[in-house]
């Protein structure tokens, strides 16, 4: 059997993903699983125990590879679709893979559509998992993530250092919470900065504060940054994709939320996860951010170790 599963967009859906991935594989264990997905994500789901070929033309930019997708979704025959994007874009490859495969999503003549009104009202993981029950998936494993580490020597992390998240997508601003640097002057402890190149301004107003943190802006891999959040004493992060990894590895989190993203459409999940939101984001002070990382701290002290 040939299936095809279709995730495109950006690294917190993809990491939300990884729960839906894992049951797609546990129901079809011998299958031959292919992805399509984008760039960024495409080492990260190579390396991911789901898949058997990734393809990362899922967006393509011009008529030239636009046809080349088009032919190599209709030659590859696939048998079962699983669209997990669920956009107008991905519900069109149904026609270019043919109407013969069988096909999970929103797409006109869906074979097994996702029939609930509200799903766009519905948490990223509920409606996912019920799109896959509609097409007769019943069970859910917990993802295994443990092939997501890599080796830390060369970044001289501390001991019990807090992981501080404080970017966000540069077109939508709002998502960004502007107090890191005093919440930076208020940890106790060391604190580590993670971000890409494009954030490294804001890790160099948080070390303005903070002489001492360690700045990771542009020196991770998403394997690494896996590894550093693991390792982390806890993260606060905004709504963005590296505080979905590290809430997803187990790391206790607390993600802040403002007036540009609904936590309970795509909230980040995890053991040990704290939600705050503010509208607008910019009027959450850094002593209440403080105060919950100190009970999000105390919780997980007062928790039992997760079984093995």
């Amino acid at each position: 059997m040939r299936i095809l599963v279709i995730k495109l967009s950006a690294l917190g859906d993809v990491v939300l993903g990884f729960g839906p991935f894992a049951a797609i594989r546990a129901h079809h264990p011998r299958a031959e699983i292919t992805l399509l997905t984008t760039p960024p994500f495409a080492e990260l789901a190579r390396r991911s125990p789901w898949f058997d070929a990734v393809w990362e033309n899922g967006r393509p930019r011009g008529l030239a590879a636009s046809w080349q997708l088009a032919r190599q979704l209709r030659g590859a025959r696939f048998d079962r679709v699983y669209d997990l994007q669920t956009s107008s874009r991905s519900s069109r490859y149904r026609w270019l893979v043919g109407g013969g495969a069988e096909w999970s999503g929103i797409a006109a003549g869906a074979s097994h559509p996702h029939r609930n009104p509200d799903r766009d009202a519905m948490h990223t993981l509920e409606r996912q998992r019920e799109q896959l029950e509609q097409a007769g998936i019943t069970r859910f494993p917990a993802p295994d993530l443990g092939w997501l580490d890599a080796g830390l020597a060369q970044l001289a992390l501390p001991d019990g250092f807090t992981l501080l998240v404080p970017g966000a997508s540069p077109q939508r601003p709002l998502k960004r919470w502007p107090h890191f640097p005093a919440l930076a002057a208020l940890l106790p402890g060391p604190v580590a900065v993670a971000g890409g190149p494009s954030e490294r301004d804001l890790a160099a107003a948080i070390l303005s504060a903070r002489p001492d943190a360690v700045d990771l802006t542009g020196r991770t891999t998403l394997f690494e940054l896996g590894a550093v959040a693991r390792r982390a004493r806890a993260t606060v992060g905004n709504d963005t994709g590296p505080t979905h990894l590290a809430a997803a590895v187990g790391c206790p989190t607390l993600a802040l939320f403002g007036e540009d993203s609904d936590p309970r459409l795509a909230a980040p999940r995890g053991r040990a996860v704290r939600l705050l939101r503010r509208e607008p984001l910019s009027a959450l002070p850094a002593g209440e951010v403080m105060t919950a990382l100190r009970d999000l701290d105390a919780g997980r002290a007062g928790s039992p170790s997760p079984s093995p």
